[in-house]
Formats: C-alpha cells, structure tokens, sequence
C-alpha cells in the first residue's frame, strides 16, 4: 500500500485553516497553560529554600506567602488556559470532522457505479469514520500532547541552561538522542500499522459481506466454510498486530533503560554541584519535579508518535479514495442535455468490462422517439449492459451514445439521469418511510402526488395496511417489504418523477401474474408519450411493444414485433416464446 501520510496531513490542514482564529488560540492556550506549569515549580523551589533555611520570623513567614501565592496564581493561570483550551479545541474538532465527513461523502458518491460494485459496503463505511477519527486523534495528541511536552521541555531546558550551563545541554542532548531513536524506529513501524489497518479492513469486509448474505450461509450450510474464511482472515490480523504491539514493547524497553540512566546521571552531577555549594535544597526539587514532568511528558510523547502515525495509517485507506480519480466524469465544457424528442441512437458501440471480457462489439441501434422497445435475449447477452450505457454507468470501449443527437459522454451526467426514470431487476430503498422512498423520484412533489402514484402502481392498497401507513419505515435495502412490493413502490417512484426517458429492467420480474395484471395498466400510462426500453425475460410483458429486439452476443439477432418475430420458423424469439408457452396472457 502507497504512503499517503503527507496527503492524509494536507486534508486535515486545509479543512482546519478554514477556522484559523480558533486554531491559533487553541494552540495559543495550549502553550500558555504548559508554560505556566513549568513555572510553578520555579515558585515551589523558592518556597522550599525559605522553609530549608530554619528560620521562621515574619520576613521569612512574609516570603513564604509571597510564593505561595505565586505558586497559586500560576496554577490558576494553568487552569485557565486549559479550560480555554478544551472549549476552543470542542469547538474546532467537531466542525472539522463534520467538514471532513462531508468531504469524504460527497467525493465518494461522485465514484462511478463500477466502483461500488468493485468494493464492500462496510470497507466503505469504515474508511470514511476511521479518516474523521484520525483527525479527531491527531489533533487531541497535538493539541494536549505534543504542542504541551514540547513547551515544556524547551522551557525546562532554558531554566536548568540558566541555573547550569552543563545541566541544560545534558538535557538536550539526551532528549535528541531519545527523539532520534523514536524517530526512527517509528519511521520502521509506520509500514506495520499500514498492513494491520489493511488486514483489519479486509475483515471488517468479511464480516460485513457474511452478515449481508446472512440468509445464504444458512440455507446453503456456509456456516462451518465461512468461519474457516474468517478465521483465516482473523489470523492474519491477529498476526499484524502481535507484530506491531511487540514492536511497541521493544520501543518501551529502551525508552525505560533512557531514562533510567539519565535520571541517574542528572542527579549525579547534581550532587556534585550541591557538594561544591552551587544547588540548593530547593534546586534539587526543581530538578526533581522537572525530570518527573519531563518523563511523563517524553513517555506520553513517544506513545502520541507512535499513536499519531497509528492514526495516519487508519485514515490511509479512505486519503486513496479521496486521491483516486472518478472513473467517470464531465468534461470541461459539459452542457445540460436537452430533450426534444427523446430519440436514443448507439453509433457503433463496443464495450469491455475488461481486456478479455467482451460484452458488446459494435453495436447499433436507433430508438425513436416515443418508441416503446422491448429487449431480449439469454442470460449474458449483454441486455443489462445496454442499458448500463445509456445511464452512462460505465464509459464506453469505443462508439457513441447519442440523446437528440447529443453524445451524452459531452453531457452533464446530472441532466442526463434527471431526464430518465429507471426501474431495476431488483429494486433497494432506503431505510426510510414508504412516503420518502417514493417521494425520491420527484423530491418536490407533495403528499398528494405520492399517493396518486402509489394509487397507479398499486403500492396503495398495502401501504394502507400498515398501521403507520406511508410512514413506516421499510428496513434496510428495503427488506421490510416482499420483492414485488420493492418493486411497485420503484415504479410508483418512477411515475412520480415521469421522466421522458424510461426505462424497466425486469420490472415485473417479483410478480405474481395478477400483480403484473394490475399494475399492467400502470406501466401503459407510464410509458405514454415516452420512450420506451423494456428489458423482460418474461416475454407477455412485452407483447405490445412497438418493437422488440433480440440480443445475442452483444449484436441484434433479430428485431420486429411480436406477430413478426413469432412467424420466423427458426427465430431465436419464437424458441423463447415457445419455451415459455407463449399466449398464457390472452
């Protein structure tokens, strides 16, 4: 996997510059409040000389409040600060990630179809909340973690440079060697928490793929294949991590011996400087207090690197998505299509799903307008395919599709899904109410306008007898609801919108012979004054189409009407027709 940290930082920055005020004053009290906690000890060390001193007259008493209330003021200025600090920071973190996440939808629904057919829905999901998660991490490790230990450790090296010139470059010194080796030993880790964040996605997809499919590891006794599946997956992850975590071990172990032995020699030296006179009782406090703040704050650094890179991995996956050009896109100078007539022309397309896999080679075909035609053919012949094209669902091989004489690869796509209705094999809604789900079609419509569309698709009758009528939620994908159902409710979706374009891809297929009667005359006020593509197995739905063709191939194997194609004595039509008993709709 390619290391996209600096990417995955340039998405946060530019999201958070859009609030630069409320940034710099959250890093300003972050700075302010650890200042003011390393000069607090400098208060206590005073406050320590006076009582080390033994005498205890009222100028020394007098002295001792002076710090005292010195050592008060300092932490409620620290107190201060942090308090600014959390609001400022709440503030900034939740408008941020909200950007983010808006960033992270709308670029992701701008992929093309293939795109989603190509990748889990969970993996998905996952990707965009680890992103927003990553930044919520980073910014807490840099607001309270790392701005704070870096203040304080340059401050603390200032004051001990100042009390002894050897005290603060021993300090430093130790500090780059500590960072340094940090540096580089997370550097090495970062490509181990890369493979754990991909190997924790690949099983959030599994787990996500088995529970949608739930209903098949069941009924075809997967249980015991999907879970030696898992399993496998699970190891894997298990294996990266144990490999990171070890890793994280190894680090803390050095870190321990670093600062066991400069804690031991720090205070050796000290001792020497007390011994010649020049540290106090007080000083040895100081330092004290100083190398307990310091490893508590270089412990916590360490962590927060490693952590932040943690996070930068987590959020490497969905920058990929954010970095990965939409497949399918309008050019620069895109117009709006314009229906004049609806007419819809294939000029010598060829399409390919990959090097080896030819679907459609080049095809032609011209649909007139108001034209009702209807498509069939055998499994794979590449019916669905002409209709992906039309939607522009996929680019084409080679060729051109022409609306009204306009190419809609020129066209904004926008405009040229708005001027068609689609109803599919296998219809999914959202996990909304009946009332929205319809409604979808045409967002404006009003109420009474979604019930005269159920009413002419028959969704009516059974919305009716839900207890909450046309607010009742359908489930997700719409599995509340039985196949034919799911599909009424896409075509009362469809009448609603009443585009000019329409298309049914199998649109009667979850029905039962008298839903399909009932809703027969339905589909006829659909398509008036439309043009008409009807993809059917079912070859009575399409008996009274204008014209039928047939798909083999990818090529037109015949075309007529029904009556026409029926008198062909070896047709491929008349041999479908025949399989299915034609004429059991008189």
């Amino acid at each position: 996997m390619k290391n996209n940290t600096k990417q995955t930082l340039k998405f946060y920055w530019k999201h958070s510059a859009k609030y630069p005020w409320t940034l710099f004053f959250s890093i300003f009290s972050a700075i302010g409040a650890s200042i003011a906690s390393v000069v607090t000890p400098l208060f206590l060390k005073q406050l320590i000389d006076i009582l080390s001193i033994g005498i205890r007259d009222q100028i020394a008493i007098n002295l001792l409040f002076v710090a005292l209330f010195f050592v008060g003021t300092s932490l409620f200025t620290e107190f201060l600060f942090w308090r600014m600090n959390s609001f400022l920071g709440i503030w900034l973190e939740a408008r941020v990630m909200a950007d983010l996440s808006r960033t992270c939808f709308n670029y992701l629904h701008k992929h093309s179809f293939a795109y989603f057919n190509n990748n889990f829905v969970g993996s998905l999901v996952k990707r965009v909340n680890w992103f927003t998660r990553g930044f919520e991490g980073l910014a807490d490790r840099i607001m309270y973690n790392l701005v704070p230990t870096l203040t304080v450790l340059i401050v603390a090296i200032a004051v001990l440079t100042y009390k002894n010139l050897y005290l603060g470059f021993f300090m430093l010194g130790w500090f780059i060697l500590f960072m340094v080796f940090n540096g580089i030993f997370t550097v090495y880790k970062i490509k181990f928490d890369i493979a754990r964040s991909g190997a924790e996605s690949e099983s959030t997809a599994v787990l996500a793929d088995t529970i949608t499919n739930n209903a098949n590891v069941k009924l075809f006794c997967g249980y015991n294949r999907e879970t030696s599946f898992f399993s496998l997956v699970s190891d894997k992850v298990k294996k990266l991590r144990c490999k990171a975590w070890n890793l994280d071990a190894v680090i803390h172990a050095v870190q321990g011996f670093l600062m066991i032995s400069f804690e031991v020699g720090i205070f050796y030296y000290a001792i020497k400087l007390w011994q010649i006179g020049v540290f106090t009782i007080g000083d040895f406090v100081l330092l004290q207090t100083y190398i307990l703040l310091i490893f508590d704050r270089i412990w916590n650094l360490s962590n927060i690197i490693r952590h932040l890179y943690q996070d930068l991995a987590d959020a490497e996956e969905m920058t990929i998505i954010l970095l990965t050009q939409h497949e399918i896109q309008d050019t620069k100078n895109a117009k709006n299509l314009v229906i004049t007539a609806g007419e819809i022309e294939f000029r010598n397309v060829s399409f390919n799903y990959n090097d080896t896999r030819k679907i459609i080679d080049k095809f032609n075909l011209t649909v007139k307008s108001k034209e009702k035609l209807g498509v069939v053919g055998p499994s794979g012949s590449g019916k669905t395919t002409i209709i992906k094209l039309i939607l522009r669902m996929y680019e084409l091989t080679s060729g051109k599709i022409l609306i009204d004489g306009q190419n809609i690869s020129k066209v904004k796509q926008e405009s040229l899904w708005v001027s068609s209705s689609m109803v599919p094999q296998d219809p999914v809604l959202f996990h909304r109410t009946l009332m929205e789900n319809i409604r979808y079609g045409l967002p404006d419509a009003t109420d009474e306008q979604v019930y005269e569309a159920a009413k002419l698709a028959h969704c009516h009758e059974f919305i009716s007898e839900f207890p909450e009528g046309y607010n009742t939620y359908v489930g997700e994908r719409g599995m509340k609801l039985s196949g034919g159902e799911r599909q009424r409710v896409a075509i009362a979706r469809a009448i609603l919108r009443n585009a000019p374009i329409l298309i049914l891809d199998e649109a009667t297929s979850s029905l039962d012979s008298e839903s399909e009667r009932l809703i027969q005359d339905a589909l006829d006020h659909l398509m008036k004054n439309k043009t008409v593509i009807v993809i059917a197995h079912r070859l009575s739905t399409i008996m009274k189409m204008d014209r039928i063709v047939v798909i083999h191939s990818g090529q037109i194997a015949e075309e007529g009407t029904h009556e026409k194609l029926l008198r062909r004595k070896d047709g491929v039509y008349r041999k479908l027709w025949n399989l299915q008993a034609g004429g059991f709709i008189q």
